[in-house]
């Protein structure tokens, strides 16, 4: 952390989007940003695929019925962001305002291609305003891979900020032992996960890693109710007729280096946990189990971690020999 003697007020923010909209929904996340400023948090935590939305439509919706598919991801395709645009410059100006650092789950396009393929990915923005990075999702689970197509792993990162050293992984990533280890390696202090994932399985999950890493992690998750999906969806009358109430309760929360809820789970509603990190927290509990310091074996076991760009396309020119003089 920047300041050893600190107290760090973070916040973890469930909360459902403004569902495919993307003007909307970013409107909404600054709303939530200046919110926690005002509160003194310097960190805000948002779920998985919050701008604008996650495409909840994959777990009814039938692999093969291809014309739905394809409407409903065009939608979601237009109101999806490219880094950089006027959207991503909103939430920039907004965290620097507010003086929070941000992590926000987002719909990505691939703009250095098509801009056709989504990428779920979260973007990491520092209190100044600037980008500080960005990860896309190594693998998309089940019926994630209709819309989404696979992160390439050179966006892994761990960040210096005000708020200590900031990393994460999105949603079933934390699943990914090798993935984890890179983390706390690379010495992520607080660790965010952003999902879609709920109940008392990933609440352990949670707290294991917290303990497993000895960092403060943050789990956030959309809180959504079927009344949140906008009626003009075809997909909601046809696959989604038969389902009341919530789409997703939530179950965000905080969990400290010893894996302790500090705050949440939250349930069947959109709110803020808020928790305050000392920094002796972050320290203590390695005493008697630092998983990347004198309880790692690097003599036995060795990890390595491919950060080398894969590009889609590679362009080689030739250039024209010189005439030579006489």
């Amino acid at each position: 952390m920047a300041n050893q003697t600190q107290t760090i007020k973070i916040a973890a923010i469930q909360a459902c989007p403004v569902y495919m909209d993307l003007e909307a929904s970013v409107d909404k996340a600054c709303t939530l940003i200046a919110e926690v400023g005002l509160a003194g948090a310097k960190l805000a935590v948002f779920p998985e695929a919050f701008i604008p939305g996650y495409p909840a439509w994959v777990w009814f919706v039938p692999p093969g019925q291809t014309h739905p598919l394809r409407e409903i991801y065009s939608e979601l395709q237009r109101n999806s962001l490219s880094l950089p645009d006027s959207a991503t410059e909103k939430l920039c100006l907004t965290a620097k305002k507010a003086g929070v650092t941000v992590a926000i789950g987002i719909n990505e396009k691939n703009s250095e291609t098509s801009s056709t393929t989504l990428y779920n990915t979260l973007l990491y923005i520092g209190s100044d305003g600037n980008v500080l990075g960005k990860h896309r999702k190594l693998i998309p689970t089940a019926g994630e891979r209709l819309v989404w197509g696979q992160g390439d792993g050179s966006d892994l990162a761990v960040y210096d900020t005000p708020c200590g050293k900031i990393g994460g992984l999105i949603c079933w990533e934390n699943y990914m032992p090798l993935a984890r280890y890179a983390m706390y390696a690379w010495g992520t202090q607080i660790y965010v996960a952003p999902t879609w994932d709920r109940g008392e399985p990933w609440t352990s999950s949670m707290r294991h890693i917290a303990k497993e890493g000895r960092c403060f992690v943050v789990g956030c998750c959309q809180a959504v109710h079927i009344n949140d999906i906008p009626d003009r969806l075809a997909v909601k009358e046809k696959y989604l007729s038969g389902v009341e109430g919530w789409l997703n309760p939530g179950g965000s929360l905080i969990v400290d280096p010893d894996g302790k809820i500090v705050a949440g789970p939250a349930n069947e509603e959109e709110t803020i946990l808020y928790a305050e990190i000392e920094p002796d927290q972050l320290i203590g509990p390695k005493w008697q189990l630092d998983s990347v310091g004198h309880y790692a074996r690097p003599d036995i076991f060795k990890l390595t971690v491919n950060l080398t760009p894969k590009p889609l396309i590679e362009e080689a020119r030739e250039t024209s020999p010189q005439l030579e003089l006489p």
